[in-house]
C-alpha cells in the first residue's frame, strides 16, 4: 500500500467534554456501548464503541454547566434513524425503567418518518443521529397547505425536531390549542394534548397535566387514532393514565 501520499480513507472520531466520568460510563454502558479505554490519571480519557460508532471523552474545563448543553457534540450519519432510536429507548427502559425524556442524559422523541433525533449525554453533549438521505433543504414548518391546529402541530414539530426548542414548542401548542381547540378534528386535538403532556414532563411544567389528560381522555378517538397519537410521543407510558389502548 502506498503511504507517501494522502489516502482518502480518513477516520474522524469526536472528542467530547466529560464533566463526570462515572455518569458518562454509566450512561453509555446502559445503552450497550463497550468501554474500550478508561484512564483517570494523569488526565481523563474515555473511549466507547458500539456497532460502528466510536466516541472519545476528555475532561471538561472547570465551570462547565451540563444543563447549558453547550459542551459540544457530533453528527452520526446513518441509513435509517428509527432502529437506533428504538434500540436506545429499549436500553433505557431496561436500565432506568423508563425512556429518559428530560434533563441530562436524555433522548429526544422520534416521530415516525422523522429524519433525526438527538442523544444528550450527562455532560450536555448532543449526539445527533441523522438519516443520510435527509433533504439538503429542510421544510421548516409554516406550510401554507396547512391551517388551524394542523399548522400549529407542524410548527411545533419543527421547533422540537430541528431547532430543539421545547419551550417554544410548548408555548406554540398551548396557544394554538386555545385558538383552534374547539374547531379542530379530535385527532389533532389529541396530538396537541399528548405533545403538551410530554413536554410538561421534559421542561418540567407538571401543573396542567391533569387538565390536559382529562381532555385527552374525553376525546372520541378510534383505535387507529389512539395508536397514531401514541406513536407521536417518545415514551407512550406518559400517556397511559389518559389514553386507553382499546375501546372501553
Amino acid at each position: 500500500m502506498t503511504t507517501d501520499r494522502v489516502q482518502p480513507n480518513e477516520t474522524v472520531v469526536p472528542l467530547l467534554h466529560c464533566v463526570s466520568a462515572e455518569e458518562t460510563l454509566t450512561f453509555w454502558r446502559a445503552l450497550g456501548f463497550a468501554v474500550t479505554y478508561e484512564q483517570r490519571r494523569p488526565y481523563l480519557f474515555l473511549a466507547f464503541g458500539w456497532s460502528g460508532l466510536d466516541l472519545r471523552y476528555k475532561g471538561a474545563p472547570s465551570g462547565v454547566d451540563p444543563a447549558a448543553e453547550t459542551t459540544g457534540g457530533c453528527l452520526v450519519m446513518v441509513d435509517a434513524v428509527a432502529p437506533y432510536h428504538a434500540t436506545f429507548s429499549e436500553a433505557m427502559r431496561r436500565a432506568y425503567g423508563r425512556v429518559l425524556a428530560k434533563g441530562q442524559p436524555r433522548i429526544t422523541r422520534y416521530r415516525p418518518g422523522a429524519s433525526r433525533f438527538t442523544l444528550i449525554d450527562p455532560s450536555g453533549n448532543s449526539i445527533v443521529f441523522i438519516q443520510r438521505d435527509e433533504p439538503m433543504e429542510l421544510e421548516y414548518g409554516g406550510s401554507k397547505q396547512l391551517q388551524g391546529l394542523a399548522r400549529v402541530l407542524d410548527n411545533a414539530r419543527i421547533l422540537r425536531e430541528f431547532k430543539e426548542d421545547d419551550r417554544a414548542a410548548y408555548r406554540a401548542l398551548n396557544s394554538g390549542l386555545r385558538r383552534h381547540g374547539e374547531t379542530a378534528p379530535a385527532v389533532e386535538q389529541a396530538q396537541a394534548l399528548a405533545a403538551l403532556i410530554e413536554l410538561s414532563v421534559s421542561l418540567p411544567e407538571p401543573e396542567r397535566v391533569p387538565e390536559w389528560g382529562a381532555r385527552l381522555r374525553a376525546l372520541p378517538l378510534t383505535a387507529a387514532e389512539r395508536a397514531q397519537v401514541m406513536r407521536d410521543v417518545a415514551d407512550p407510558a406518559v400517556l397511559a393514565p389518559w389514553l386507553p389502548a382499546t375501546d372501553a
